[in-house]
């Protein structure tokens, strides 16, 4: 692997995403951290990364949006020469029960979660392609699995990464480039936070670990899948949980 290796990290302003774009970063890496809205929160990311030995490039683009998807990783290539880890993060989530729920609740969730992921994958395999080498690594959930009550737009977002993971497995690993999957459970983010506490207790009450995780303890299953050691593993979904789903 090129010790100039040049990984891209959406969502990686905080939470779960500033978590694996500190885990991944490497004296000579590149790591490139992308960003919607808070150039402030990418910016304490990126001098994480730094801390660590690693270059930090921010990239401000709409995962969603597919012009912006095509320019910005056009002009990472472009700039970097190359694209050795994608790292989908980038998530949103728009709760309420389905007789309630508006079709703009819906159609943002999937538009981000799914459509987002397929526009970010797309842009990743040309020049791994090229490279005949490449490591995807995308953020499901638990909720993609188990479901969710209020949470439909989202579940069934989640389940469809672990489809599409596996079907761009089979159509890449003869490249040299592995697709997998992370499903978090029950963790501790800002996201989380902002539940109201009997949410919060109801969710530990199924974690049999007794405890949620971190984004550390997430951000080191995607690190594994990114790295040489995970090269024959592709297609896969390793579920961070305490627990809370095994299957």
């Amino acid at each position: 692997m090129s010790e100039q290796r040049v990984i891209l990290v959406t969502g990686a302003g905080r939470g779960i995403g500033r978590a694996i774009a500190e885990a991944m970063a490497e004296p000579g890496y590149r790591v490139v951290i992308n960003y919607r809205a808070n150039a402030a929160a990418a910016e304490e990311t990126a001098d994480r990364v730094r801390r660590r030995g690693a270059e930090a490039h921010l990239r401000q683009f709409d995962i969603a949006d597919q012009a912006q998807v095509q320019a910005a990783f056009k002009d990472i290539t472009d700039q970097l020469g190359r694209l050795d880890v994608l790292v989908n993060n980038a998530g949103i989530t728009r709760d309420n029960i389905l007789p309630r729920m508006k079709l703009a609740e819906w159609d943002e969730v999937l538009n981000t979660n799914l459509r987002g992921l397929f526009f970010c994958c797309q842009a990743a395999a040309k020049p791994m392609l090229r490279q005949r080498h490449g490591r995807i690594v995308s953020i499901t959930s638990v909720v993609g699995v188990m479901g969710n009550p209020g949470q439909s737009n989202y579940a069934a977002a989640k389940a469809g990464i672990i489809g599409f993971t596996r079907s761009l497995a089979r159509e890449l690993v003869s490249r040299n480039i592995t697709v997998n999957a992370v499903a978090p459970g029950y963790v501790a983010t800002e996201m989380t936070a902002s539940m109201p506490e009997s949410a919060r207790q109801a969710l530990l009450a199924q974690v049999p670990a007794g405890r949620p995780g971190t984004p550390a303890e997430v951000a080191a299953a995607v690190r594994f899948l990114a790295s040489d050691e995970a090269a024959y593993i592709t297609g896969q979904v390793l579920h961070v949980n305490g627990g809370m789903f095994m299957g």
